[in-house]
Order: structure tokens, then sequence, then C-alpha cells
């Protein structure tokens, strides 16, 4: 089996618009969730969101692209172009066949099928664009990123709702290490900040409706109340070792695990027992071929509500035993809300960059202890730690679970 190993990394999320600075967000414990601007919340109990905040996408992309790409491509699009620069790779590669995309959103072009069947009902329907289809679907990040840079190996995108992005690094990491490829952009994005997703969540009851923005996203907390829907996207480079080597480039980290699995128990609820989400987690130890005592520190999903994060809690302590003492557990959605298909994608940054810099992220704005959620949660503050493998969750809607493993590079 092939060695994989990170190369490049670009993210836009509610914290900055960039890596260096998102993690410099991190370290210090920054909040990025705030009251929405992108719409009249007057009629809406849910008033917060992590918005991305900044971005100039048409100074960054041109009036002529922004114009052919629905937000959460932009997003996608905008996180692809600092990566590819990151991994200093020149594109097209020559072996252009080898190199291959996989960038998923668990929704998709949702603000652009709004837009367009408002315009069809208005001024009927021979005025949709031409555009509409190509913006809408959700492979489109994917097929984008593969036409800017070249790449002719396998371009897919997965939709398995908050799970999508682990699913894409990890299938993108499973293809280099059998050898179908020797390059993969992976990563996911998300941009559903819209007044028809926010009232869906709504509904349901899953977003948190606390109107103050220290006090809405807090993983683990017993005052938790759901999620702070986030938006935002990550893209990783990856490639096969020798490949990286050759070339001279710089590295992040190693992946070297994964594991996906189905809960098969309710469309939205996880399994209360934790059972797929631990033998998830098992699978992608066994994986990565090492013990699950091994596991330094987990980045877990740990969006807020109720029902994940003590599931969540039950997963780790059953597949990790007494062993589970001992690990340190964050969640990073408590600095960005929850960024659905894209939230695996920029949590695998983190998780890149914990390893690197011997940092484990902290759970911000932790006050009330929850004996269902009884795991070291690295409270309010990060730590200055040695850790040599990190294990990053991702837990979908339809119990789609995702887990895959990270190592700290070393020849």
């Amino acid at each position: 089996m092939r060695r994989v190993v990170i190369t490049g990394m670009g993210t836009v999320n509610p914290l900055a618009n960039n890596v260096a600075e998102s993690w410099e967000s991190v370290k210090a414990g920054k909040c990025g969730i705030g009251p929405i601007t992108r719409f009249d919340t007057t009629d809406f109990k849910v008033k917060l969101a992590g918005e991305v905040k900044n971005l100039d996408r048409v100074e960054i992309l041109g009036v002529k692209e922004a114009k052919r790409m629905d937000m959460y491509c932009q997003y996608a699009f905008i996180a692809a172009m600092e990566a590819a620069e990151d991994s200093g790779i020149n594109f097209p590669p020559e072996d252009a066949d080898r190199c291959g995309c996989i960038i998923s959103s668990g929704i998709g072009g949702l603000s652009t099928i709004i837009d367009e069947e408002c315009k069809g009902g208005e001024k009927g329907y021979k005025f949709i664009s031409p555009y509409f289809i190509p913006m809408a679907i959700s492979n489109m990040a994917a097929g984008q990123i593969a036409i800017k840079y070249g790449l002719k190996g396998m371009c897919t995108a997965v939709v398995t709702a908050c799970a999508s992005s682990n699913n894409a690094i990890g299938d993108a990491f499973h293809r280099i290490r059998y050898g179908f490829e020797d390059l993969m952009f992976c990563g996911g994005a998300e941009s559903v900040i819209l007044p028809l997703a926010v009232a869906g969540f709504q509904s349901m009851k899953a977003l948190s409706t606390s109107e103050d923005p220290n006090r809405a996203s807090i993983p683990f907390d017993k005052e938790r109340g759901g999620f702070v829907m986030g938006e935002g996207a990550g893209v990783l480079v990856i490639e096969e070792l020798e490949h990286a080597l050759a070339r001279g480039a710089h590295i992040y980290a190693e992946i070297i695990g994964y594991g996906t699995n189905c809960d098969a128990h309710h469309i939205t609820a996880p399994a209360p027992d934790g059972e797929g989400g631990a033998k998830c987690m098992e699978l992608a130890v066994r994986d990565a071929g090492i013990r699950l005592d091994e596991v330094d520190y987990i980045n877990a999903h740990g969006t807020g509500t109720s029902l994940n994060d003590s599931g969540e809690t039950r997963a780790i302590r059953r597949a990790f035993g007494d062993h589970a003492d001992k690990l340190m557990v964050s969640s990073t959605k408590s600095m960005t809300g929850h960024l659905l298909g894209a939230a695996g994608a920029v949590e695998a940054i983190f998780t890149s960059l914990a390893l690197k810099n011997d940092f484990v992220p902290p759970t911000i704005n932790y006050k009330e202890p929850d004996p269902e959620c009884d795991l070291d949660i690295v409270p309010n503050e990060g730590r200055n730690r040695k850790i040599n493998i990190a294990l990053s969750n991702a837990l979908g809607f339809g119990g789609h679970n995702a887990s895959i493993v990270f190592k700290k590079y070393g020849e």
C-alpha cells in the first residue's frame, strides 16, 4: 500500500478566507458566529450563523466566472486556488491522467435553484438561465476544478449530507493508496444560509435559537440546543509520498486510515447507543494499521445538538474503552458553526495543522458540563501538546458515518 500525504490546503470559512488566518483564529479560540446578514430574520427564531466575511468573490474569480457558479461552487473554487498554489505544482500536470478530483457538497446549488424558480414564476420559464442546471448540480465544483487544473483522472462528488467531505477525502486517499491516481484534489463546499434552508432546519428543531454568539454553538455543553449553520469550503491536495518527495513538496501530515459505514437507524437521528459511529472509528483505525490506544486526539463531529453529542460520546467510549479517558476530543464547530457538507474538509485542515504544530484546538464557549458528554473536550483553551495520531469524525443525516486517521509526517 502506498503512503499518502497532504501537500496543499485551501479554505474559506467563517473564521477567515485562507488557511494561515484560519489557523491563527483557531489557536486564539476565536468565534466566527454572528447575526445573519443575508436576509431579514424578523420572522425566524434562528438569528445567528457562521457566514463567510469580507470575501470579494468577483475580484478573485472575475465577473464572468462568478456569474456562472453558485455560491458553494465559488467557495470551492477559491479554496482550490489556494490549495493548488500552496502545493507548488505546475498545472496542468504532465501526468494529468493520474490526477483527479473529489469535491463534495451536501446540498449543492440551492441558491441558484431558488433564484431561478422565482424568476420562472414571476417572468415566465422561458427566461430560465442556460447556466441553471450546471450551477445547481452538486458535482459542478469538482467539474470546475478539474477543468481549471486539467485533472483527467477520476472526478466525482460524494453526497452523504454532513459526512460528504470526509467521504471525499477518504475516497481520494484510497484512490491514491491503491494506485489509481497519484494526486487528488479533495474536500467539500457549502453555502445555504438562505431563508428556505434555515426554515427547513429550524422546522426540524435542529438549529440553535440562542441570540448570544458565545452561547449558540456549544458542543458537549449541557445547555446546547442545536447547531449553528455555517458556510465555506475546504480543499486539500493529497499525493502519493514518492510523487511528493520527487518534486520537493512540503508535507503537512500523512493520511493513514479511513472508515465509513451506516447506522441504518433513522433519517436524521444517530444511533443512540453509538454503535455505528464506534464501528466506523474502529474501521478507520484498522485501515490505518494501528492500535486504538495510539490515537491521541479526535476532532469530533460535535455539532451541539443533544442527540449528536451524547451519541458521539457513547461511540467514542464504545470504540476506545478505557483509552477514551486519555483522549483529547474537541469540536472546532464551536468556532465555525456547522459547515454541513464542507465541515469535514475544513476540520481535516485543522486536524492536520494540529499534528504539524503540536497544538490541540479548543472547544470554546464551554460552560455547563453534561454527564452524558464526559470526555476531555479541551474546554475553552487549546493545548500545546505533542500529538502523533489524530482522528476526525463526520456523521450525516441518513446514518452516514465517515472517519479519517491522520498521522504526523515523518520519513
